[in-house]
């Protein structure tokens, strides 16, 4: 099971710290430009970026910003909001951990979040302040049970062991 997974069942409280690290691949931007129809150049076109002042094409904000749904995904967080600030491009090859920090967790399981995005040089990309809804005691029973079934619909499993 994934460890993430595991942490939820224990159930999570604030000062907990989890951490996803991904690398983005061009393909990575042309699937989400294709489902959401974003084909800003910056993404596609090299002299247009260039002209834009960056390096070189650069992932799509939303892709990098949506690591965090992979931590959200893992923990069965229920989000009510999402705020972020992109503070640096991210590139075609960049490996970008989100580390995030709960900040509060309510009686009701309500819980606000901040997570920080730091590129492989240690350069914060991005930050955002999370809210939502933790798991509560029933949600608690059924990922017990989705995991002693060998939580079949979660294909993280054999990455995070």
């Amino acid at each position: 099971m994934s460890k993430l997974r595991k942490k939820a069942v224990k159930g999570i409280k604030v000062g907990d710290v989890l951490t996803i690290t991904r690398t983005f691949t061009e393909q990575d931007t042309r699937i989400l430009g294709d489902i959401t129809r974003d084909y800003n150049p910056v993404h596609y076109d090299e002299r247009f970026a260039k002209v834009k002042n960056l390096n070189a094409r650069i992932c799509h904000g939303l892709l990098v910003a949506g690591l965090i749904t992979e931590i959200g995904g893992q923990v069965a967080w229920f989000a009510s909001g999402m705020s972020f600030r992109f503070k640096k491009p991210v590139y075609f090859g960049d490996t970008v951990t989100c580390t995030c920090t709960i900040t509060e967790v309510d009686e009701k399981q309500k819980a606000t979040a901040r997570a920080v995005y730091t590129n492989q040089h240690g350069i914060v990309v991005l930050e955002a302040l999370l809210r939502g809804y933790l798991p509560g005691h029933s949600e608690k029973q059924v990922l017990k049970q989705m995991i002693a079934e060998g939580d079949p619909t979660n294909k993280l499993l054999k990455k995070d062991k």
